[in-house]
């Protein structure tokens, strides 16, 4: 039996490597990243960088167990690959003590007896000096299996693993599928090629591929990039990836010092807060093309900024990606038909918990259920 996994993204290439170590016949299809990306003609994905945060905390129980399980093989990835992606920096959550947020993120923390210091006042200031957070804060600091990883790196990880397990690449653009009398014909732009099931990871770009559209929602994302000089970055070298809950309820997130391709050290911030719905693959296709919103930029910068008094920045640049939502909120992993599954949705959080939802999308490919934490909606926000 052939299995077609559709998207060489994060999770298509760990539901690749899932398949192939597991001894089955794979054929892992999707292009890689383009090197001009504001000429590419084609598809696009949110992996295109150095930086995302990983921890096993989250005020979600679903977004925990999956990032638990996907953590705890970070280093046999790294051992079996030959490739670095996981920094264990720390991550800090911090927000109002009093919070729903908080509450909730207390819960699971008690419930999965999840390590981590529970820091305020005086505490705080000085385990973070370089951080200024607001009066009532409470900060859980977990330390264990947190940090960040580089989803470039980690990608390139799950498809060598996957390949040296006898996965085929194949580094085309999928068109659309058809169901054959004895499987799925998958038509590609270098041709056609045969499979007797698929499973669709093509995140924002999945119903281009699916006969019958996902109610998915892909919002445009800016994030700013403020480079720092070696001085700096030094003086930030103890600084752990941080999350923090706005009273406004929003949550920016913020990543230490990383070095990019362009050898330059960045901080990397996220949480834009502009959702602006990208209709459809043109929509997306545009909005990769077009660099991202430098007025968003400004605004996450003046954030940083406020967070980190003192900050000394050299420059600073946006990068534009999206973000895929399912009604849920957690990922739709789902059989679409005898022949047909689909692992989409990362809903904001789905880098970090990648591998275990590659998993899933492999177990769901083979024809088994899913376990009941994995059907189970997140709490709403």
């Amino acid at each position: 039996m052939v299995i077609a996994v559709i998207g060489a993204g994060m999770i298509g290439a760990a539901a690749a490597r899932h398949l192939a170590q597991g001894g089955h016949q794979v054929m892992l299809i999707g292009p890689p990243e383009p090197q001009d990306k504001a000429a590419h003609p084609g598809v696009f994905a949110s992996h295109y960088d150095e930086g995302r945060i990983t921890r096993a905390l989250d005020p979600w129980p679903f977004w925990s167990r999956a990032s638990q399980a996907s953590i705890a093989r970070y280093h046999q990835i790294e051992a079996d690959s030959g490739l670095r992606f996981f920094h264990e920096t720390g991550t800090v959550m911090a927000g109002a003590e009093d919070s729903p947020y908080i509450r909730r993120l207390c819960e699971v923390r008690d419930q999965d007896n999840l390590p981590c210091d529970m820091l305020r006042g005086p505490v705080l200031t000085a385990r973070f000096p370089f951080f200024r957070f607001d009066p009532g804060t409470l900060a859980l600091h977990e330390t264990q299996g947190a940090g960040h990883i580089n989803p470039r790196t980690l990608v390139r990880a799950q498809i060598r693993i996957a390949a040296q397990a006898g996965a085929r690449i194949l580094p085309d653009t999928v068109l659309g599928l058809d169901e054959t009398p004895t499987g799925l014909r998958i038509r590609t732009d270098q041709g056609e090629v045969l499979a007797n099931q698929a499973l669709v990871a093509a995140g924002g770009f999945a119903n281009m591929i699916l006969p019958d559209p996902l109610p998915l929602t892909v919002y445009a994302r800016t994030v700013v990039l403020l480079e720092l000089d070696p001085q700096e970055a030094g003086r930030l070298a103890a600084m752990p990836s941080l999350i923090w809950l706005e009273p406004d309820g929003n949550d920016p997130y913020l990543l230490p010092p990383i070095r990019y391709p362009d050898g330059r050290i960045y901080l990397k911030m996220g949480g834009d807060t502009v959702d602006v719905i990208l209709r459809d693959t043109q929509d997306i296709r545009d909005w990769f093309r077009g660099g991202g919103n430098v007025a968003v930029g400004r605004m996450l910068a003046d954030q940083v900024r406020a967070r980190m008094p003192g900050l000394r920045v050299a420059t600073s640049h946006v990068q534009p990606c999206v973000t895929t939502f399912t009604p849920q909120n957690i990922p739709a992993l789902e059989r679409l038909g005898p022949r047909l599954s689909v692992a989409v949705g990362g809903c904001g959080r789905g880098a970090k918990c990648s591998d275990e939802l590659g998993r899933l999308g492999a177990e769901l490919a083979l024809g088994r259920g899913l376990p009941d934490w994995a059907q189970q909606a997140a709490l709403p926000s």
